[in-house]
């Protein structure tokens, strides 16, 4: 099996070790295209006006400036044009990606960008500091659980063009409760703060930021599951799409639709 690893927080990040280290039990035939420094919080955006810098770093091990999409496009398209991946994995984030995260998240968006590209994808992140005190991460919870559920996942199968969104929990590998299937959650927006600093010459600058504390959540989502201490895997898709509105607005369409020109 072939797979390809990549990640938002850069190619020297500590998850990206942790990743391979994981990826390794399933396959010796990885390849690694990540991005050159951090790319947190890039969500699925690309470098389309501008070119992109490739490294090689080592056989079959690339760093880009661009964003975790190019990364996956460049790997698919160019570096592995010859034989595709089999599976991508991309993480393991330094912290949870649930709720709207998401959609904010580099991770998982590479993870979409091969769902798109019709190749079985997962996003794996290392949940942290969400009871506001610690600040320290489980990798080895993730590097501990992730190597035989991914295989078990493998062999269960799911259609390619949802994206698996696997979050481990802020708890050492013994302590971890169990493995949940969840729904996409909703974050509390109190939770969500801008703070103001002052720079050295008197100016003022931002930094948005969640405050690290647990609000409260509903059974079956991934916040719940996460926060009781579970292994959350959500099944994520990309047709965003709403029905039910659709249909509403379809039965409708005659008191939506143009006046007639006269």
């Amino acid at each position: 099996m072939r797979i390809l690893l990549t990640n938002d927080d850069g190619i020297d990040a500590p998850g990206l070790r942790v990743l391979e280290s994981i990826a390794r039990e399933i396959s010796s035939d990885l390849w690694i295209v990540a991005p050159r420094v951090e790319q947190s919080g890039k969500a699925r955006s690309f470098s389309f006006g501008s070119p992109l810098r490739l490294y090689e770093r080592d056989p079959r091990r690339f760093s880009v400036e661009g964003t975790p999409v190019d990364c996956v496009m460049l790997a698919v398209h160019h570096l592995m044009r010859g034989k595709r991946p089999d599976l991508i994995l991309s993480g393991v984030n330094r912290g949870q990606n649930i709720a709207e995260d998401v959609t904010y998240s580099g991770t998982v968006s590479a993870a979409a960008e091969g769902a798109i590209l019709g190749i079985p994808s997962i996003a794996l992140s290392q949940a942290f500091g969400l009871d506001g005190t610690s600040l320290s991460l489980h990798w080895e919870t993730a590097e501990a659980h992730a190597p035989s559920l991914i295989k078990r996942l493998i062999k269960r199968s799911w259609p390619s063009d949802i994206v698996l969104s696997v979050n481990f929990p802020h708890r050492a590998p013994s302590d971890v409760e169990g493995t949940r299937i969840t729904r996409q959650g909703k974050r509390e927006q109190p939770f969500f703060h801008v703070e103001e600093r002052i720079d050295p010459r008197g100016q003022s600058y931002y930094w948005f930021g969640f405050k690290r504390k647990q609000g409260q959540t509903e059974e079956g989502t991934d916040l719940h599951a996460i926060y009781g201490g579970y292994i959350s895997i959500t099944p994520l898709h990309f047709d965003l799409t709403h029905n039910p509105t659709r249909d509403a607005l379809a039965e409708t369409r005659e008191a939506l639709a143009a006046p007639a020109k006269p």
